[in-house]
C-alpha cells in the first residue's frame, strides 16, 4: 500500500472486486461504502433514504454483500461521520482501490484529496496540474465519475468565479453547498464561500 492512501495493483487487476457493504447515518443523511480487504472500493452519498444509498452503491459495487465492516473499514467509516458533523479530518490516509480508475482520473483524486476541509480548488486550478488548462473539461468528467465521495472532496472543487459546478448526488449543487457550508468553506479573501454563490443555500439540521 502506498503512502497516498491508494492500494498498490498490478497491470492485470483492472476490476475490483468487493466483498462488503455498510450503509450508516451522518449529519447529511444515509451514507455508504463498499471495501475489499482493508481499502474501501466505492462511497456513496445519500440518495433520500438507506434504502436508495444502497442500490446506488449496488449499481456501482454489484457483487458487495451487506455485512458489519471490518475494524478498518469501521475507523474509517467514523472519520466519515466525523468529518460531516464538522471535523476537520482530511481522510488522506484512508486505503482506496484503484485498481478500476483510469490513470487520469487517479491524478485528478490525488490532487483533489489534498484539498484540507475547509478550503476549495477550480477545475482550472486542477487543470493545470494534471497538464494544462485545457483539461478542465476533463477534470470536471474525472471528478464527476468519482468512486469515492467524502474521501476523494470532489465536493471542494469548484468552477470559475466561485460558482458551484455541478455534483452528481442526489440533492445536486444543494448537497455540495451542504457539506462545503459543514466545513466552513472559504474562498480568496471572502469571509464565506456562500456569499459569492449564486445558488447557495443554508444547510439542512439533521432530524
Amino acid at each position: 500500500m502506498t503512502t497516498s492512501g491508494i492500494k498498490a495493483s498490478s497491470a492485470r487487476d483492472s476490476t475490483v472486486k468487493a466483498c462488503g457493504l455498510t450503509v450508516f447515518e451522518t449529519a447529511i443523511g444515509p451514507c455508504g461504502l463498499a471495501w475489499s480487504g482493508e481499502a474501501i472500493v466505492a462511497t456513496a452519498l445519500p440518495e433520500g433514504d438507506a434504502a436508495g444509498t444502497r442500490q446506488r452503491l449496488m449499481r456501482r459495487v454489484p457483487e458487495a454483500v451487506e455485512t458489519s465492516p471490518p475494524p478498518a473499514i469501521a475507523a474509517a467509516r467514523d472519520r466519515i461521520i466525523a468529518l460531516l458533523e464538522g471535523g476537520r479530518d482530511d481522510l488522506g490516509d484512508v486505503p482506496l482501490d484503484m485498481a478500476a480508475v483510469p490513470e487520469f482520473n487517479r491524478k485528478v483524486y490525488a490532487i483533489a484529496r489534498a484539498i484540507p476541509p475547509g478550503e476549495t480548488r477550480t477545475y482550472g486550478e486542477i487543470a493545470r496540474r494534471v497538464g494544462g488548462l485545457e483539461q478542465s473539461r476533463a477534470v470536471g468528467m474525472a471528478l464527476g465519475q468519482n468512486p469515492f465521495p467524502i474521501v476523494v472532496p470532489c465536493h471542494r472543487v469548484l468552477g470559475a468565479n466561485g460558482k458551484a459546478g455541478g455534483f452528481s448526488a442526489d440533492g445536486g449543487v444543494e448537497t455540495k453547498l451542504r457539506m462545503l457550508s459543514i466545513e466552513r468553506a472559504q474562498t480568496g479573501s471572502e469571509p464565506s464561500l456562500f456569499a459569492a454563490l449564486p445558488l447557495a443555500v443554508a444547510p439542512k439540521r439533521r432530524r
